[in-house]
């Protein structure tokens, strides 16, 4: 159902246009009739405004590198695979619920997207921090710290030594990711090929439509992960 037409929506702008109206009455003169519709535009302009900034960002495989690039293309095209399949299919309630199934499918379409970014943040920061560089700044101050001891060399092997901790953990975090959605794409494919069966009635839907759910609840899952905490 469009936002629009919801019957909470309409009432809530009715409401916020009559309190304008009001205001703009006694502020400015205008008739109730237009300082009623004026209100309730402006209600609705700022609902399409909030809605535009929430959106997000639209599924790019070209805005992200490898290994991400190709789960995305992976999961895209086992998207279409899926339609194709449902839309074939003959009219009737089983292609309805099919067509339902696929949507949720599509949800974990977005939960990939939004994963596959932040595993390819990830790997932007390894190179970033640049590893090969840090770890030979270190065994060059290891080879001054054992010459000459000195507190400044031994804080700076320090801090050097943190940092290639922390990209270490950085890339073991994308080695997580990318396994898992390297699984995901292997569920999908299979999903895929199980669908052309389902849809026709040669299958069993319920078992389908729970391993789709179980499937997308797990991409939901790692995506919050992600997003809550720092590591995997």
């Amino acid at each position: 159902m469009s936002h629009s037409r919801d019957p909470r929506v309409l009432s809530c702008a009715v409401l916020v246009g009559a309190i304008f109206a009001a205001t703009v009455i006694l502020v400015l003169g205008m008739t109730w009739p237009v300082a009623l519709l004026v209100g309730i535009a402006g209600f609705f302009v700022s609902r399409w405004v909030g809605m535009k900034k929430s959106a997000p960002p639209p599924i790019d495989p070209f805005s992200v590198g490898e290994p991400w690039r190709q789960f995305i293309q992976g999961a895209q095209r086992a998207g279409q695979r899926l339609h194709v399949s449902v839309a074939s299919a003959g009219d009737g309630p089983l292609k309805d619920r099919m067509s339902t199934i696929v949507d949720r499918l599509d949800d974990g379409l977005a939960e990939t997207w939004t994963i596959a970014r932040r595993g390819d943040q990830i790997d932007d920061t390894v190179r970033r921090l640049d590893p090969t560089s840090l770890r030979s700044k270190q065994a060059s101050l290891e080879k001054r710290l054992a010459t000459a001891p000195n507190d400044d060399v031994e804080s700076a092997l320090a801090s050097l030594r943190s940092q290639i901790d922390a990209t270490e953990r950085l890339k073991a975090d994308s080695a997580k990711l990318s396994n898992r959605l390297r699984l995901t794409q292997t569920r999908l494919d299979e999903l895929v090929t199980r669908a052309a069966e389902v849809a026709i009635g040669a299958g069993d839907t319920d078992a389908y439509e729970h391993d789709v759910d179980d499937l997308v609840i797990d991409l939901e899952a790692l995506r919050q992960a992600i997003e809550e905490t720092n590591l995997l």
